[in-house]
């Protein structure tokens, strides 16, 4: 018999100086099976870190050809399509392709090293792509702040990221490996 996933209620409050973006978004998520506690904290970081009006969670892992997290205009276009881990250069570019905006959050340290030198070339060839490593230590620490009902904040000043549940602060090196305007 196949697992179900596991729902978690969260309490995002988000103050992102640099877009000038503050808010709480009480989130219902749905952790697939195979997902681990840190790639789960890491979706909720990467929304927090987009924080928009229409912004959503997708199927993610339960469909091949959803992101982890998207934002769709009112007539149903693609505007920003967000990517966790460390996807094969066919499906970067494929999202590039229907997406204006593509951001992919890589994690997982000397492999996500290896992942970007084989596809940096590739990456580079896209204009709407951007991509942000999520240092090793960073994910691995802010993975263990997973709880199946918490109460998140996350500061954002100057690209500095602060992730705070209860008594735990997190503070996350996030490497910006390609941004748009390169």
């Amino acid at each position: 018999m196949a697992q179900k996933a596991t729902i978690y209620k969260v309490e995002l409050s988000v103050s992102d100086m640099d877009r000038h973006c503050y808010g709480t978004h009480n989130l219902t998520v749905a952790k697939h099976p195979s997902e681990t506690d840190e790639r789960l904290i890491l979706r909720i970081l990467a929304f927090a870190l987009n924080v928009r009006d229409r912004l959503e969670f997708s199927k993610g892992l339960s469909s091949d050809d959803e992101p982890d997290i998207w934002q769709k205009s009112r007539s149903g276009e693609l505007e920003l399509w967000v990517i966790l881990g460390l996807p094969s250069e066919k499906i970067i570019r494929q999202s590039c392709g229907r997406a204006n905006e593509v951001v992919i959050y890589s994690y997982g340290g000397r492999a996500a090293e290896l992942w970007w030198e084989k596809i940096k070339n590739t990456a580079m060839r896209s204009d709407n792509l951007r991509v942000v490593n999520v240092s090793y230590q960073d994910s691995k620490e802010v993975g263990q702040l997973l709880d199946r009902s918490i109460k998140m904040q996350v500061s954002i000043e100057d690209n500095d990221v602060m992730i705070s549940v209860g008594e735990a602060v997190v503070y996350m090196d996030l490497i910006e490996w390609r941004g748009t305007a390169d």
